[in-house]
């Protein structure tokens, strides 16, 4: 099965388009539009992921979650697109990116890009973000709505990690699956929590 990543990357390639470019941004965010829905699960089975059962701070990770206290929630994403930021009891705290809209994703994503090294790589990621490092430091306010604690006996999949190579596709993805609100609801929400 052709990889979806190594599919878009070849594209944008083709076009000119230089990566990890602001200008590969915005290429990623038009052409991931237009591939309409993706299927989730063979998502997961993608060659450009990497299967992983012990997460470590600072990864991308794509799941299916099925949250404990989902009868009392308002609504919750079943595919998060989740940054570890730390271990926690039972599981992980963790970034999930999916209740940002996609343009503020990916501003979000680059102002956490500045926590790591300067030559940051896959091996180094972000290390040094940390949940008292995002919340003392108001330019990451975004991180409100998208910080939850997931527990690792909800996870309902295979964890796969998405390269930091990738990452720039994977904020764009209409991977997202809402229950009880539409995604673009979930957005505004956010927005009334960070924006406050």
């Amino acid at each position: 099965m052709a990889s979806l990543f190594d599919t878009l990357q070849a594209q944008a390639f083709r076009a000119g388009v230089a990566p990890r470019t602001k200008e590969a941004q915005q290429w990623f965010q038009r052409n991931v539009k237009k591939l309409g829905d993706v299927n989730r699960r063979s998502l997961l089975k993608d060659d450009a992921l990497d299967v992983t059962t012990k997460p470590k701070a600072g990864d991308m990770l794509m799941y299916f979650y099925d949250p404990k206290h989902k009868a009392t929630l308002p609504y919750y994403d079943r595919f998060p697109l989740t940054i570890m930021v730390e271990p926690a009891e039972g599981g992980f705290y963790g970034l999930n990116l999916h209740y940002l809209s996609p343009a503020v994703r990916a501003r979000f994503l680059d102002e956490l890009m500045k926590l790591g090294p300067k030559n940051m790589n896959d091996t180094t990621r972000l290390q040094r973000m940390r949940y008292k490092t995002l919340k003392g430091v108001t330019k990451y306010k975004e991180f409100k709505p998208c910080f939850k604690h997931y527990l690792m006996n909800h996870v309902e999949s295979r964890i796969v990690r998405v390269p930091m190579t990738e990452w720039s596709i994977a904020i764009f993805l209409p991977t997202e699956q809402f229950k009880n609100v539409k995604a673009q609801s979930v957005w505004r929400y956010s927005r009334k929590q960070y924006a406050s």
